[in-house]
């Protein structure tokens, strides 16, 4: 998968948008951060330029399972290592299995959200 391909996925998923909100920071690879939103919170980021992981919200249960199976999945970069994770690119992690935590991220991110947030991105949806 490519920075395309995954930036196309995550564009796919109901009502969410993208933004480059660190692009005044003096860190370089923090200025290349893209960030995924579903209303005003973001579910995903990816740096567009290295494109070596992506760090994603996911459950903690399954957390510390998905780490110990596999190599590229690392507690979130600059996140709470109890919710957010890094799922490395071109390791052992299959890209079918970033796009389902991708998936599964935007869920939590959706499930938290306000119930007239959920509906209006569900009735947007529709249209």
């Amino acid at each position: 998968m490519n920075i395309e391909e995954f930036r196309e996925y995550c564009l796919s998923l109901n009502g969410v948008h993208e933004r480059m909100p660190f692009t005044d920071v003096p860190d370089p690879y923090s200025r290349d951060v893209l960030c995924f939103y579903v209303a005003d919170k973001w579910f995903c980021f990816v740096n567009i330029e290295i494109f070596d992981f992506c760090c994603i919200k996911c459950n903690p249960n399954e957390s510390l399972e998905l780490q110990a199976a596999y190599l590229g999945i690392k507690p979130g970069w600059h996140m709470n290592k109890k919710y957010w994770i890094s799922a490395y690119f071109n390791q052992d992690v299959p890209d079918e299995k970033i796009r389902e935590l991708v998936q599964k991220s935007y869920d939590i991110v959706v499930k938290g959200l306000p119930k007239k947030v959920r509906e209006e991105i569900v009735s947007a949806a529709k249209e």
